[in-house]
């Protein structure tokens, strides 16, 4: 165990316990006001938004190298979309993951690396080749994940798939709570993986916007994602050009930024520390207007009526 115990009690941890810790990845350490913008990049030719535009390596590190440039603090890096397709089996994930992790690191050395995946052999390598953070979008499928994390004092997030299996689509899914039925399992997960020793100060919980759910859950776990960040665990967003936005907005995929940075917005607002993008600086000033007006940064150039 590399840190302090969280009291755990029938699958909530103790907010109160966790309110005002820092968010530490890497050499890195983010305040409660801190708002965190971590760049998708995605090693896949049919990833659902850019279609595989840093499907080549050189093209996903120059979008490396876009994304720290416009201000983020992770990079996320993905090597199986999240939606049915063609199968990508460990060995290729590995393939496509590792080795880029281990690029990016070794040009980037203080820079967070994050690795998008369930499975644990490929968290396991990702973590030796230089990841910090594994981001598993799919609830805990792959229980193993937390051990990983422990074993490489890495961060983990714990999200909310409805109980599905990875790359699966929701169909008539139902809760009597969705909001109910997010806390229990992501505190759950925070809890066990707290118990399989990863530190707490490196545990996020992501209520997973599409993953298991309707439009109409996705829009209410965004009114009430306060009910999240009052647990006290960071709180990760990623809702970058989703369905249901597209959805809501009656908007074709590359025609949902505007709904995208509303949410990100409204997401912020209430609670949200980390938020997983495509659009960096747009995201990044998004939140810094939103860190502003909370009163958590200072304009960069106030001068207006002082002269």
């Amino acid at each position: 165990m590399t840190g302090a115990a969280v009291p755990y009690r029938g699958g909530v941890a103790d907010g109160g316990a966790l309110a005002g810790r820092p968010l530490r990845l890497r050499a890195r350490s983010f305040p409660p006001g801190r708002l965190v913008v971590m760049a998708i990049v995605n090693r896949t030719p049919d990833s659902f938004y850019d279609r595989g535009a840093t499907w080549d390596e050189a093209a996903a590190m120059e979008r490396v190298h876009a994304a720290v440039a416009e201000g983020a603090d992770i990079v996320d890096i993905g090597g199986v979309p999240a939606g049915s397709g063609a199968e990508v089996t460990v060995a290729e994930e590995i393939r496509r993951v590792v080795p880029f992790a281990a690029a990016v690191r070794a040009a980037y050395p203080d820079l967070v690396i994050s690795v998008d995946t369930w499975r644990h052999q490929v968290a396991r390598e990702a973590c030796a080749a230089g990841a910090d953070l594994i981001n598993d979008s799919w609830g805990g499928w792959d229980q193993r994940l937390a051990e990983v994390a422990a074993e490489h004092g890495a961060g983990l997030v714990c999200s909310h798939a409805g109980g599905l299996p990875p790359r699966s689509d929701p169909h008539r899914v139902r809760y009597d709570d969705v909001l109910a039925d997010v806390l229990k399992t992501t505190l759950e997960l925070a809890g066990r993986a707290v118990a399989a020793g990863v530190d707490p100060s490196r545990i996020l919980i992501d209520p997973a916007h599409d993953f298991g759910k309707t439009t109409r859950h996705s829009l209410e776990v965004t009114r009430r994602l306060g009910e999240l960040a009052a647990t006290g665990w960071p709180v990760l967003v990623s809702v970058s050009h989703k369905d249901f936005i597209g959805e809501t907005l009656d908007a074709g995929l590359h025609d949902r930024l505007a709904g995208t940075l509303a949410v990100t917005a409204v997401c912020a607002w209430l609670g949200g520390r980390v938020f997983r993008a495509h659009q960096v600086a747009q995201t990044r000033q998004v939140l810094d207007m939103v860190a502003a007006i909370r009163g958590d940064r200072e304009p960069a150039r106030p001068v207006r009526g002082l002269a």
